[in-house]
């Protein structure tokens, strides 16, 4: 049996690109993974990011599990901070009456934005500090044992989604470990902390009603192409991508000038963020996310196919599953 593989989709929205062609791209993507069987696909939680299509993630949940029959499907994930614990589950809770036994909650402490951002959605700066009661808080509406005397998530109640903690540093290591909850590390863009993190979750994971043992989920890039060119192509395409995105102060720079960023020091932050990626063919992939998986100690691989387009995306997701059809977990 391999390792199991799920799916990053950062619901990227190409220069040119609607949002409604970035939407129904991501449907394709998850009617790609499921008929090569990957175990879930999740969205991210952004705000302000023309780039990228997936702010309302439970909406966007709900259109692609419409257009799937058996995939997992969730948030890798909801910043809760920028939410009411009620709010969310009841968002899941419906999800999961609409698609039984096919939802997951990934839940992070960022804000996913700026800070004028946070101001527009009405985040209190300080709301990152009840992290962990609001996990625990949405854990009751979820399990049926709400911990707000007389209030219920309607639907929600007793949908026993399973919450995942995502983090980058060692306090969701920690917080994971002590709720006994699924951990999800962001080793796609900060692979700084992951290997002493696993480690500290691995060490002080206490059982819990949803799970019996530590399980790690690891987040890493990949592009898999038909040659090493192809692959390598995509690749610069997704650096300049990063360079405009997080250093172009809002423009949309052409590639000589997303070139000229990366060269002016960007190139160090974009490449420090894509250290855990494997790009080339099949068989380089394999190779590079064998590895990885025995760097991170992850019992699963959550995959960000970093392609420029719809079809190269598509055409990774089916390589990689390919690819790592016959490694052990």
């Amino acid at each position: 049996m391999r390792i199991p593989l799920s799916v990053l989709d950062l619901a990227p929205v190409a220069r040119g690109e609607t949002y409604g062609s970035s939407i129904a791209a991501s449907v394709a993507l998850a009617q790609a993974a499921e008929e090569a069987g990957y175990t879930r696909v999740w969205y991210a939680e952004h705000h302000n990011m023309p780039a990228i299509a997936s702010s309302a993630t439970s909406v966007l949940v709900a259109h692609v599990g419409a257009h799937t029959s058996t995939i997992r499907l969730g948030a890798g994930g909801v910043m809760l901070p920028n939410h009411s614990p009620l709010t969310i589950a009841e968002q899941f809770g419906t999800l999961e009456a609409m698609y039984p036994g096919r939802i997951d909650l990934g839940l992070g402490r960022a804000p996913g934005s700026d800070q004028n951002t946070m101001y527009a959605l009405r985040r209190d700066p300080a709301s990152a500090e009840r992290f962990p009661q609001d996990v625990l808080e949405l854990q009751g509406y979820l399990t049926g044992h709400s911990r707000v005397p007389g209030v219920q998530a309607v639907p929600g109640r007793g949908a026993h989604v399973p919450l995942y903690v995502l983090g980058s540093s060692m306090f969701g290591a920690g917080l994971a470990a002590a709720l006994g909850l699924p951990y999800a590390f962001a080793s796609h863009f900060a692979p700084q902390l992951l290997e002493p993190a696993v480690a500290a979750y691995r060490r002080d994971f206490r059982p819990s009603e949803q799970l019996d043992a530590p399980y790690v989920i690891a987040g890493v890039n990949a592009v898999a192409a038909d040659t090493t060119e192809a692959a390598r192509e995509a690749l610069r395409t997704t650096r300049r991508r990063l360079a405009v995105g997080l250093f172009g102060q809002g423009r949309d720079l052409d590639d000589a000038a997303a070139d000229l960023l990366l060269s002016s020091g960007a190139g160090r932050h974009v490449d420090g963020m894509l250290t855990h990626t494997a790009a080339g063919t099949p068989a380089e992939v394999r190779e590079a996310l064998t590895d990885f998986a025995r760097l991170a100690d992850a019992d699963e691989l959550i995959v960000a196919h970093q392609a420029p387009t719809t079809e190269v995306r598509l055409r990774s997701v089916a390589l990689t599953a390919e690819a790592m059809e016959s490694v052990p977990a």
